[in-house]
C-alpha cells in the first residue's frame, strides 16, 4: 500500500507542474521474479521514477517503454524473458530465471477513472479492497489495464469495459484475501489480474519516550499509519515524533476513545509507567484488537498479571494469546534502535501470517504462489 500511496502523491504533483505520465504494472510472472504482480512503478515524462517493478534490472529499459506510452498515448504490454538472448543484450541482466509481463498505461486526465483515480479510491476508506487489471499477451492486442476497483459491494469502473462478470470472482478473492490471475471467458485471449489490497499497518503506540523514536522512523519508512499516545504532554509533541500521523496526550481511561480499531491494528505499550500500561491493556480486552505488544522482560508481564489477579481478573487463553510480551523477535536486540528493528519485524510478520524464521531454512519459493490460467467463473 506504501507504494501506491507514493505513487499518488507523485502524481498529484506531476499533475500539479503540468507534465504526463504513465503507470508501470507487474501483471504477470512466470518462474521467479524480484516484484511480484500488483507492483507499481509512476514514470513522469521527465523520468522521475517512482515505485519499482524489480529490483533495479528493469528500471532503465521501462522508462523507455513508458516514455512511449505517454508520447504515443497509448498503453503498452512488454515482457521481459531471462531466457530471451535479446534481453541480455540490452543490459537487463534479470538473474531471476522468469518471464516477467508489465502493463504501461498512459494516464489521461481527462478520462474519468483512470488508473490513478480507481487507485486513490484506496485512499478513502481503511478497508480491504481488490483492484482488477485487464491485460492480453497477445502481440498488437488492446490492452485495457486498470479497469475495476472493488470494496464489498461498491464497484468502481473504467469508463472503457464492463467487468461485472468478473464480481464473483472478486469477491473470492476478497473473501480469501489472496491475489490471483484469470483468463477472462468470452474475451478473446484477456486476462486479469485480481489484486487483493489490504489498508496499511496501523500502528498505536502507548508512549512517548526516546526509545519510541526509532520505532516511528522505522514504521513511517513502511508507509504505516502512527498513532502515539500517553499522559506526558511534554513528551507528546510533533517536534519529537515529526513522522507520526496521529499525537495526543491522554490520559489512560481515555486512551482508546478516538481509535478505530480493524485488522490491521496493532498496539504497542511502552511508556515504562506500569499503571498507564495495564489500564491501556485491560481497555483492550474489550476489544477485538489481535495483536498487543508489551515492551519488557517477562517479569513485568508476570507482574501485571499478578495485577490483574488482585483486581479480580483472570485472562484466559484467547487473551493470553493476543499479547505479545516481551514483544519483537529473538534477533539480539539491545540499543532502542535494534530493538525498534525488532519489534516491526514482529508485527510485519504477524501482520503477514509468517514466524520471523531465516529464509535460509525456508523450503520453496520466497513469495505466495499466484494462482494462474483457470477461467473467470460463470
Amino acid at each position: 500500500m506504501k507504494e501506491i500511496s507514493d505513487i499518488l502523491k507523485s502524481y498529484s504533483e506531476a499533475q500539479k507542474a503540468g507534465k504526463k505520465s504513465a503507470l508501470a504494472t507487474v501483471v504477470k510472472v512466470e518462474g521467479s521474479s524480484y516484484r511480484q504482480p500488483g507492483a507499481r512503478m509512476l514514470v513522469t515524462e521527465d523520468g522521475i521514477l517512482t515505485g519499482a517493478i524489480s529490483g533495479g534490472c528493469l528500471e532503465g529499459d521501462a522508462l523507455r517503454k513508458a516514455l512511449l506510452s505517454i508520447h504515443q498515448k497509448q498503453n503498452k504490454l512488454i515482457t521481459y524473458n531471462t531466457s530471451n538472448e535479446y534481453d541480455a543484450e540490452i543490459g537487463l541482466q534479470l538473474g531471476c530465471n522468469g518471464i516477467v509481463h508489465i502493463l504501461f498505461e498512459y494516464i489521461d486526465e481527462e478520462i474519468p477513472n483512470n488508473p490513478i483515480q480507481l487507485l486513490q479510491q484506496l485512499e478513502t476508506d481503511r478497508k480491504e479492497a481488490v483492484v482488477v487489471t485487464v491485460f492480453s499477451l497477445k502481440r498488437g492486442a488492446k490492452q485495457i489495464g486498470t479497469a475495476l476497483f472493488f470494496r464489498k459491494d461498491n464497484p468502481v469502473l473504467h469508463h472503457d469495459i464492463d467487468v461485472l462478470n468478473l464480481i464473483s470472482d472478486v469477491k473470492e478473492v476478497l473473501k480469501n484475501k489472496k491475489t490471483i490471475v484469470k483468463r477472462l471467458i468470452e474475451q478473446n485471449d484477456d486476462e486479469a489480474l485480481i489484486e487483493y489490497i489490504n489498508p496499511p499497518i496501523s500502528l498505536v503506540i502507548a508512549g512517548a519516550g526516546n526509545d519510541v523514536q526509532p520505532l516511528v522512523k522505522m514504521a513511517s519508512i513502511l508507509g504505516w499509519k502512527i498513532t502515539i499516545q500517553e499522559g506526558r504532554a511534554t513528551h507528546v509533541t510533533k517536534k519529537r515524533f515529526p513522522k507520526a500521523d496521529v499525537i495526543n496526550a491522554v490520559k489512560q481511561e481515555h486512551f482508546l476513545e478516538n481509535i478505530v480499531i480493524d485488522d490491521q491494528t496493532f498496539f504497542v505499550l511502552m511508556t515504562h509507567n506500569n499503571k498507564y500500561d495495564l489500564a491501556v491493556l485491560k481497555s483492550l480486552f474489550e476489544t477485538n484488537c489481535q495483536y498487543i505488544g508489551i515492551l519488557g522482560p517477562k517479569s513485568k508481564f508476570h507482574r501485571m498479571l499478578d495485577d490483574l489477579r488482585k483486581e479480580g481478573i483472570v485472562l484466559n487463553e484467547e487473551q493470553l494469546g493476543r499479547i505479545h510480551s516481551p514483544i519483537g523477535l529473538d534477533i539480539g536486540s539491545e540499543t532502542s534502535e535494534e530493538i525498534a528493528l525488532s519489534i516491526v519485524s514482529e508485527i510485519k510478520a504477524f501482520a503477514t501470517g509468517r514466524i520471523g524464521t531465516s529464509l535460509k531454512y525456508k523450503h520453496g519459493k520466497i513469495h505466495d504462489e499466484i494462482e494462474y490460467g483457470a477461467e473467470t467463473s460463470k
